[in-house]
């Protein structure tokens, strides 16, 4: 009877574990935003909710994403490198298994880990892990397929906030309803996941992944939002790059001994800027685009609160590359997308599009109600008949005070933000407090797998599942040892990087030559020691071209390298 007793205490003990104690976790992700944009990480835009997240969270300082949208969301997803999961550039196929354009079979998502263990899955917002986006086309790579209960967002990687391409809904394709605007339907729907959860099943733990497209190109707000940003910036971006590093060292985020690095010499001066008023917008809109995700973040966590769910809700927001100094619609001057003149006086009439048909471009020809999207120097960014990015020198003052941006794997390109929340896990000695072990995306996967007390799969359906790379970063959220053994690495476009404890090694383009960065002394990347200690680099070296050639990585499609033969390419010949 005593041993009967004791083994139902037990059990009894082990069910909250296993259940309603588990947290529920969300990650939260930005697009193309610089590591200071966000107020607690120095930035000027106005972020109250994620500075009341930090405050009473940790903020991880050293958190490194892939520098580019589609690998990003891979290594996210599965806990791999982008180029294991067959993402190591963008959607195509480029016929090597690094370069496949779509999730292979040989990794897992979260989602898919996860709903094993006891967990509900959402996602709201961008998928861009598949090459297949018609809707008539394969979805064995759409979300639903890939462990999501539910899902609402754009299965493509960028596009108008007020009329997005590949608009779906779990697996349909739709059209946007009235006073649309993308930033604020993601963080609605989010909301509209927690409550459906909490109604059905409040005592089973979910996990869902916001996937904001804010703030990518194009420069698109509400008038409301834009409004508040009004004149802020007109001291220019020189300005805006000096103010920030002074609130980041204040505040302890950089060391004094690392300097600002210099205005990228591509960018002007503020002072001999040419359209200071079309760059002043731009830089508005862009502020009032990261402002609009905030709100919506806000929401979030008053859904959380209002459901009872917001004491043991983990929450992590970062973002998927640094600032993105492409120049989308920048070239020429007040230009249309499609040509409006059937001659010099006779205007094209463009028709508006009818109800319910579906967007299929990423830079749409005109709006619904039919007026021609408007490119170049001069046209005023923000309403949905523009489409233009902000550019580098902009970009430049997001990423302070690092070099470079998305694309490149230099600080600038790599470098997020991490803020982690969880009232009932994070001890209150440690809120408010920087975490300076260096994390990675591969790190959230473990993470997850951790918090979540769920079972990381060796083979599904008789295919070998790739191990995770990363580690937990649970212990680091109370200050405790990550231990992590390997280095961390990147590669993109050729562009190369390896970090091991302090030392970073990094090239630029697949035939640059490599440089050597002591991280702690020197952060902002401005004394390359790399002949002054080419021991540790040859080391470093070693170390990324064996992660090469097991990740994938090798052969790439770039310029051959390392006694690689560039590939044959595939598929028919374009008439």
């Amino acid at each position: 009877m005593k041993s009967l007793f004791a083994f139902l205490l037990i059990a009894l003990l082990a069910l909250p574990v296993i259940g309603a104690k588990r947290p529920d976790i969300i990650l939260i992700m930005a697009d193309d935003m610089g590591y200071s944009d966000v107020s607690p990480y120095g930035g000027e835009i106005d972020t109250p909710n994620l500075a009341n997240l930090a405050r009473k969270g940790v903020r991880f300082t050293q958190f490194y994403n892939t520098a580019r949208c589609c690998p990003t969301r891979a290594a996210l997803l599965t806990g791999l490198y982008p180029h294991q999961a067959g993402i190591g550039h963008m959607m195509n196929d480029r016929g090597l298994d690094g370069y496949r354009g779509n999730l292979n079979n040989q990794c897992q998502t979260i989602a898919e880990v996860l709903r094993p263990a006891g967990y509900s899955t959402y996602l709201s917002g961008k998928w861009h892990v598949t090459r297949h986006v018609a809707p008539e086309g394969p979805k064995f790579n759409w979300p639903r397929q890939r462990g999501f209960d539910r899902f609402f967002g754009t299965i493509h990687g960028a596009g108008s906030f007020f009329d997005p391409n590949s608009l779906t809904r779990d697996n349909t394709q739709i059209p946007p309803g009235d006073d649309f605007y993308y930033t604020d339907k993601i963080n609605d729907t989010a909301c509209r996941f927690i409550r459906d959860h909490d109604s059905k099943t409040p005592d089973k733990p979910l996990f869902m992944y916001v996937a904001h497209t804010a703030p990518h190109w194009p420069m698109h707000a509400k008038p409301s939002d834009m409004a508040k940003y009004k004149g802020k910036y007109d001291k220019g971006w020189d300005w805006m790059r000096k103010q920030r590093y002074e609130r980041m060292v204040k505040m302890g985020l950089i060391k004094k001994q690392w300097p600002l690095s210099p205005r990228d010499p591509k960018a002007p001066a503020w002072k001999d800027a040419p359209d200071k008023d079309w760059e002043l917008r731009l830089m508005e809109v862009y502020a009032a685009m990261v402002d609009s995700l905030d709100q919506g973040i806000g929401r979030i966590v008053q859904t959380l609160k209002d459901t009872g769910r917001y004491e043991n809700t983990v929450i992590m927001f970062l973002a998927d590359n640094g600032g993105c100094a492409e120049g989308m619609g920048r070239g020429g001057r007040n230009r249309n997308r499609v040509t409006t003149y059937k001659d010099k006086d006779q205007p094209l009439v463009l028709k508006p599009m009818k109800p319910g048909e579906l967007q299929f471009d990423m830079i749409p020809k005109r709006t619904r109600d039919g007026r021609a999207l408007r490119q170049g120097r001069g046209v005023m960014a923000g309403p949905a008949d523009t489409y233009l990015g902000y550019g580098l020198a902009w970009a430049n003052a997001s990423n302070t005070p690092f070099r470079e941006y998305k694309h490149w794997v230099h600080e600038g390109g790599i470098s997020s933000p991490l803020i982690v929340h969880w009232p009932a896990g994070i001890k209150e000695k440690r809120h408010n407090k920087f975490e300076w072990q260096p994390g990675h995306l591969v790190d959230l996967m473990a993470t997850c797998v951790d918090l979540a007390k769920a079972k990381y799969p060796k083979q599904v359906n008789g295919v070998d599942i790739k191990p995770m790379e990363g580690v937990s970063l649970k212990p680091a959220f109370n200050g405790g040892s990550l231990k992590r053994q390997n280095p961390i690495f990147w590669e993109h476009e050729g562009n190369r990087a390896v970090r091991d404890g302090k030392w970073k090694a990094v090239a630029k383009g697949s035939r640059g030559a490599w440089e050597l960065y002591d991280i702690e002394a020197d952060r902002t990347e401005l004394k390359n020691l790399a002949e002054k200690n080419p021991a540790q680099l040859k080391e470093l070296i070693t170390k990324w071209e064996a992660y090469a050639k097991r990740a994938n990585v090798l052969p790439w499609i770039w310029k051959p390298q390392y006694g690689e033969k560039a590939p044959k390419k595939k598929g028919k010949k374009k008439s």
